[in-house]
């Protein structure tokens, strides 16, 4: 990985969605966001994203995806990873979940990267892939690792980010990788 240089921080205090409508062009050929604390007001919160082409008018380009999960119950009366066929979209304009299940309470916040591969090209699909780690809502250490690609030519100069439903509160930030 190259060297990391931060181009804007966004922060969250009970909102519904955070767009990030600047910064994503040209400059770098990898994008980072780096998600910090990211807590939903509504239990059993799902982090969802999605990228527009038209600076933010409009989100829903089509992604395709594939996901898998590791987890430990704190209890210890549960482990496993696997596929989640629930996380996964195929051609699909909806949100692409970054973490599943968070809990809303005082434990219950996720933290992330989600990687985004030269989206300014007019040439090809932009890669992408995320991991994070959270707090389910059944006491549940949960890491979600999602991976996919935009399927558009059309360059992705704008994300959107929130839960399922409700409010969220959290740091976003934004890194071009040289």
């Amino acid at each position: 990985m190259g060297i990391p240089t931060l181009i804007s921080t966004a922060t969250a205090s009970g909102a519904s969605a955070v767009a990030i409508t600047s910064g994503i062009d040209n400059t770098y050929d990898e994008y980072m966001f780096v998600f910090t604390d990211i807590n939903p007001a509504t239990d059993v919160g799902y982090f969802h994203w999605q990228g527009s082409t038209d600076g933010g008018s409009s989100y829903g380009v089509a992604l395709t995806s594939t996901a898998f999960n590791a987890y430990h119950k704190e209890d210890d009366s549960q482990a496993d990873i696997g596929y989640i066929a629930g996380s996964d979209l195929a051609q699909s304009t909806s949100y692409q979940q970054l973490a599943v299940s968070i809990a809303n309470d005082a434990d219950g916040s996720c933290a992330g990267t989600l990687h985004l591969f030269n989206p300014a090209s007019t040439t090809y699909v932009k890669h992408f892939y995320s991991r994070f780690q959270g707090m389910d809502h059944d006491d549940v250490s949960q890491s979600a690792y999602m991976a996919g690609y935009i399927n558009t030519t059309s360059a992705i100069d704008a994300l959107n980010f929130k839960f399922a439903s409700g409010n969220f509160d959290g740091v976003i930030q934004l890194y071009g990788i040289a």
